[in-house]
């Protein structure tokens, strides 16, 4: 299946993609990670600064290994979750600059980077990444989870303030520095804003669209995916937002079967209902999504 993705700064223009499911997203409640891109190598922080910068962002922090060219890898003290051993605290790593593969970013990777209005220019400049990730993260409570990832974002912008932009790998994002100090939205959802992308694509060939949702897998909530036609893809889009607001909210309750409110000229309408399920994603990662059955604007064929 071939599909367009339009460009969200460019809407006059699409880029024609092809399906690939052969990759499988492994990420479900595993690490989080993050890439950091600079325009020249740049070293680790002194283990004294990280270690402070690191503590006053996320409630106390220890550093038991430090080489100021490889790796920083602390202990938090305020966020520990139950292992077979008992309670073990979370860790964090960081690692050095090193160069920037030249393939890292391939068509459909950087038809995600919509939120990131200098893209091509932060990709041309940019020739060095480091990768800062987490481990044990996975035995937090979701939220305290999405809180921890949220405040070693803005430990990492402070520690490297030569830092351009953030890839974030989990749901395919990247945020410029600027965008990410400049936020002012809703402090609960700021892990979605952030950690969670809503894509659009057109299907070749067809008046048919796809609305999907990338990033919920290391918080053990569901993705999302919207296969429809005749319907204005922004209603769909904010009602894809206000749905994975509502699962960060109120946890992982909708079951297969379960019905949502559905829309009416852009508005959420209780008098109609739309049905879940889950169904395997029509655009990669290969994985499991909560497919949106739209009614009479519903699109495909599904399970149900």
């Amino acid at each position: 299946m071939a599909f367009w993705k339009k460009k969200k700064d460019e809407p006059e223009k699409e880029t024609v993609l092809q399906q690939d499911l052969s990759k499988k997203d492994e990420t479900k409640g595993l690490v989080f990670t993050m890439v950091l891109l600079f325009e020249e190598a740049v070293p680790i922080p002194e283990k004294e600064k990280m270690t402070e910068i690191f503590s006053r962002h996320m409630g106390g922090a220890d550093c038991f290994s430090y080489d100021g060219e490889k790796m920083a890898a602390f202990t938090l003290q305020s966020y520990t979750g139950e292992v077979k051993e008992g309670r073990m605290p979370v860790s964090l790593l960081t690692t050095g600059c090193i160069p920037l593969k030249e393939d890292m970013f391939d068509r459909f990777t950087r038809s995600q980077f919509w939120h990131c209005k200098n893209r091509d220019e932060i990709l041309e400049s940019c020739k060095y990444q480091l990768l800062a990730t987490d481990f044990l993260a996975a035995t937090l409570e979701y939220k305290q989870r999405a809180e921890m990832e949220i405040k070693y974002l803005y430990a990492l912008m402070e520690a490297y303030p030569q830092c351009r932009a953030v890839y974030f790998t989990n749901s395919g994002t990247m945020f410029s520095r600027e965008d990410i100090l400049a936020y002012d939205g809703d402090e609960e959802y700021k892990f979605i804003h952030f950690g969670v992308n809503i894509r659009f694509f057109r299907i070749q060939g067809t008046e048919d669209f796809i609305v999907d949702t990338t990033g919920m897998a290391p918080l053990f909530l569901p993705d999302l995916q919207y296969h429809f036609h005749g319907m204005n893809p922004d209603w769909v889009i904010n009602h894809a937002w206000n749905l994975l607001c509502y699962i960060f909210s109120n946890g992982d309750m909708i079951k297969g079967g379960d019905t949502i409110d559905g829309i009416t000229d852009g508005h959420m309408d209780m008098s109609i209902q739309w049905k879940c399920n889950y169904e395997e994603a029509l655009i990669q990662p290969a994985r499991h999504v909560l497919d949106i059955n739209m009614a009479e604007y519903a699109s495909g064929k599904r399970n149900n």
